[in-house]
């Protein structure tokens, strides 16, 4: 099955794609993995990083309001640290982050100009949300060499897995850059397991998903 197929077919498994692609390495790829927090990064980086040489990239311009943006990164980077130091005993490869720009104006821009600001949770505000965070995702992964690029966002149950996956192959599609790699991280008790770690490292778990939109009753 090709990536047109999988963006179009519904009853595609992402965590198997996934696995059939961890299965197949013979190294250790260099994977951009765009990040929407500390709780839902937890369990995400503890299962990719024995296959990859991960770097994290907070990239996330529709978290409107300046302090729980910092809020947010700041304890990813905890996150990342606590993980660091944890992994360090073992050899394994250290996990880096880049923070992409802080570019809210961008985002509300967008949605204003796409009349998205009273979307519903879920709709087309959300996929525009998705394509903005993934396409800086792609761009940083193509101009940094990376093999793949993925993010985090498949771990939510309210978030539509197999649209964020069709966004990610068509970018990969673009050129011979970074491929895209399938996810469905809520599979397995993915979702479970982030909670789990997320009380373990004691991570500030915030209660709606980022833009001024969200938060309305």
């Amino acid at each position: 099955m090709n990536t047109t197929d999988k963006t179009k077919n519904c009853n595609v498994n992402y965590a198997k794609e996934l696995e059939k692609i961890i299965d197949s390495l013979d190294k250790r790829p260099r994977l951009l993995l765009h990040c929407c927090c500390a709780p839902c990064s937890s369990y995400c980086l503890i299962y990719l990083l024995p296959h990859f040489d991960i770097t994290c990239y907070y990239y996330n311009p529709n978290i409107t309001d300046a302090d729980e943006y910092n809020k947010r990164v700041t304890e990813l980077k905890r996150l990342v640290a606590a993980i660091n130091g944890e992994y360090s005993l073992t050899g394994s490869h250290q996990i880096a982050i880049i923070e992409g720009d802080y570019e809210p104006d961008r985002f509300i821009r967008a949605a204003q100009e796409g009349d998205l600001t009273s979307c519903p949770e879920g709709g087309e505000r959300c996929r525009m949300c998705f394509g903005m965070r993934l396409g800086k995702a792609y761009e940083e992964a193509h101009s940094g060499d990376f093999g793949y690029f993925t993010t985090t966002l498949t771990i939510s149950p309210l978030k539509d897995a197999k649209l964020i996956n069709s966004i990610g192959y068509a970018l990969s599609e673009r050129s011979d850059g970074p491929l895209w790699l399938p996810s469905d991280f809520k599979k397995n008790d993915g979702y479970k397991q982030s909670i789990e770690l997320s009380r373990k490292y004691d991570l500030y778990r915030q209660n709606y998903c980022g833009c001024e939109y969200s938060r309305r009753p």
